[in-house]
């Protein structure tokens, strides 16, 4: 979704947020978290996490920080996701070719 999108359902309140996150999350298995300079200060991300969980989805997180941005600039994380889940770094542990992988082992790990 980009960011105009979500402006509009920003201006309907908390609740139609909640809303839509809980509307994505239907029908999935796995919840991929990409970690960068902002995530850990998104109330909505911890939202997610929290759903997360409570459906028992498999849960990962990913480092996006150090891929460079159309300007050649990283950021540096500014955390991870709940202890006791795979988190892995995109450039390090690469991702690209790696992530289907990361996917389906969360999806095993939790037992779906």
């Amino acid at each position: 979704m980009d960011a105009v999108e979500f402006e509009k359902i920003k201006r309907q309140g908390d609740r139609a947020i909640k809303r839509w996150i809980d509307n994505q999350l239907d029908g999935t298995s796995v919840t991929v978290v990409f970690v960068g300079a902002r995530t850990c200060s998104s109330r909505w991300v911890k939202y997610e996490i929290e759903q997360s969980k409570k459906k028992q989805n498999g849960l990962l997180g990913i480092d996006i920080s150090k891929i460079s941005d159309l300007n050649g600039d990283t950021a540096e994380r500014c955390g991870e996701i709940p202890e006791g889940y795979p988190f892995y770094l995109w450039n390090k542990d690469n991702g690209y070719n790696n992530m289907g992988d990361w996917i389906e082992k969360a999806a095993r790990d939790a037992g779906r």
